[in-house]
């Protein structure tokens, strides 16, 4: 049985796969414990458990926001703070007594849709998510690429390419870095450009629903942030080439994306012509969790 955990900060979610089908046999839910390390620990450690139930040839994996450290194993860049500086690799191994996976949300979604998700029939799958955050995994041959630095795929810390106008500039991402892909192109990026825009506070989904209703002002702050996706798109495109990009998160429902960015992004690329395939994830807010038991 491959077990796999998304561990997030307000849900733990688990899912029992069958090893050769992938035929979804379990999948259990808990709210995660807030403040505290062990508890949160001993959280993970039951969920496993119940989840495995009888079945004692099992293998976990776990995604998580974040990542491992490449030389301390310690976690980094964690939204969880509480896990910040924990070596919850080691710590679970201990309680569990056999060795776990462990990679980034993002890996996990692109691990997940490239076995048997949209990027299934392509070679090389580059899958991104467009949520809270921005984040993304690269997977080669059904197998993901994991750099000596732990990096790949973090493309949404790097600067949107420019010539970057007066407010992208003026924008810093928590960690200081200025005009980063992340504050652009994630859900809380659009309500900060559309209160600029408009000095009213609205919902990311609420902001869509007018620009579809046909607001002049919406349209002209979505057709900005479809240009900014595709400026920030080009930069994997132009290093990488993927066959596919697979977007995940909750920004990948605005199905115009899947319209626009072909039609925007050529003037950022090294060519005059785009073809490849941009595409919802099939597994949507599954793809995490998945993608997890996949790291076996």
């Amino acid at each position: 049985m491959k077990i796999g955990l998304d561990w997030g900060g307000t849900k733990l979610e688990a899912i029992a796969l069958d090893p050769v089908t992938n035929e979804e046999l379990t999948r259990n839910r808990i709210d995660s414990p807030k403040d505290d390390y062990q508890d949160i620990l001993t959280a993970v450690y039951n969920l496993i458990l119940e989840t495995a139930g009888k079945e004692k040839e099992i293998t976990v994996g776990i995604g998580m926001p974040g990542s491992l450290h490449p030389k301390t194993g310690l976690v980094q860049v964690s939204n969880t703070k509480v896990l910040e500086g924990q070596n919850v690799k080691k710590d679970l191994e201990e309680k569990l007594g056999f060795e776990v996976k462990i990679a980034n949300d993002a890996d996990c979604l692109a691990l997940s849709e490239a076995i048997d998700g949209a990027g299934k029939d392509f070679n090389s799958v580059f899958a991104v998510i467009l949520g809270t955050g921005v984040g993304a995994g690269y997977v080669i041959n059904k197998q993901l690429v994991v750099g000596p630095n732990k990096l790949t795929g973090e493309w949404g810390q790097n600067p949107i390419p420019g010539p970057m106008d007066d407010y992208e500039v003026s924008i810093k991402r928590h960690c200081g870095r200025i005009g980063a892909i992340e504050v652009f192109l994630s859900g809380p990026g659009l309500e900060n450009w559309y209160e600029f825009k408009t000095k009213q506070k609205k919902s990311s989904r609420e902001v869509v629903d007018i620009f579809r209703n046909g607001d002049k002002e919406a349209k002209e702050i979505m057709e900005k942030y479809f240009e900014r996706t595709a400026r920030a798109f080009s930069t994997f495109i132009n290093i990488l080439d993927p066959d596919v990009i697979v977007c995940g998160g909750g920004m990948s429902e605005i199905n115009e994306i899947y319209e626009s960015i072909p039609k925007k992004i050529v003037p950022y690329l090294a060519s005059d012509i785009f073809l490849t395939p941009i595409v919802q994830a099939k597994h949507g807010a599954s793809s995490g969790v998945r993608g997890a038991a996949h790291l076996w």
